[in-house]
């Protein structure tokens, strides 16, 4: 375990906002974060160009340059509404075809610690998950991308860390353990045995991701469940009426993990609470 590197506290947040309702849970939940760790927030909003071809107003300048203005004005009540919370805040206006790009562009940029995005009803989500934006950022990411969804609310008092014994599991339990030594709160550890057979296995994911908890002194209760993992990772957190999950995932050599039936899509897709992504890359 000594091979393991605890991921640095949050300092700085990137928030990603598209001036739909979706990202109301999301907008909340960077409120949340910056007051307990009273980091920075930069919240990057991108003006969506469309290609020459698919253009069908008559004068297409004139009609981009007002997708610009409502941009920047959308980013304007996001700065006033931080300001507000007295949150230091500063926005990022960027415009392109592809915005998960200019996302991942200025993570890189400003250092940020982590990305919040937010998430539609879990239908839209699951029909536009190829190639939503929110799902290329959390394939392409280096670091930590928080999805929440538009009417959760994040809170670290309870947190479901979902492990399945993996290296990937393993940074996800370290990142969860350092947002609880802030707030005191409880880790629920949770494997789940897809049959009967695999429960040692499960027990033993528990057990590691336990050690690291108890090393911190975080309050933690092992959960060890049969069934199908994504199913019983949701049902448990309603159950637990936990804040936030935490997962691990696979790094860009396996990007087709996330983006085609991974068990971290499809807690995405379906849960209600707010679903933490950590990355190692490989």
């Amino acid at each position: 375990m000594n091979n393991f590197k605890t991921f640095k506290i949050i300092e700085k947040i990137l928030l990603a906002v598209d001036q739909s309702l979706s990202c109301e849970g999301a907008i909340k939940g960077a409120f949340y974060l910056s007051k307990t760790f009273n980091c920075k927030v930069y919240v990057i909003s991108v003006a969506k160009e469309l290609p020459l071809e698919e253009m069908t107003d008559i004068y297409p300048l004139e009609a981009m340059q007002k997708i610009e203005q409502k941009t920047l004005e959308y980013l304007k009540s996001i700065e006033d509404r931080f300001k507000k919370e007295n949150i230091v805040c500063e926005i990022i206006f960027r415009k392109g075809l592809e915005p998960w790009k200019y996302i991942l562009e200025e993570a890189i940029k400003n250092k940020v610690n982590l990305i919040i995005m937010g998430r539609r009803g879990k239908t839209e989500f699951a029909k536009a998950l190829m190639g939503s934006v929110t799902a290329r950022t959390i394939g392409e990411a280096s670091c930590p991308v928080l999805v929440v969804p538009k009417d959760a609310e994040l809170n670290l008092e309870k947190v479901l860390l979902a492990t399945d014994g993996s290296v990937y599991s393993m940074f996800a339990a370290y990142e969860a353990v350092n947002l609880l030594k802030q707030t005191k709160g409880i880790l629920f550890i949770l494997s789940v045995a897809k049959k009967e057979e695999n429960i040692l296995a499960a027990e033993e994911s528990v057990r590691l991701a336990k050690e690291i908890a108890d090393k911190e002194g975080i309050k933690n209760e092992g959960l060890v469940l049969v069934g199908v993992p994504f199913e019983i990772i949701v049902k448990t957190a309603e159950e637990k009426e936990v804040g936030l999950i935490v997962m691990g995932c696979y790094g860009r050599t396996g990007i087709e993990k996330i983006l085609m039936g991974s068990v971290t899509e499809r807690v995405i897709g379906f849960t209600n609470k707010p679903v933490l992504i950590v990355k190692k890359f490989i």
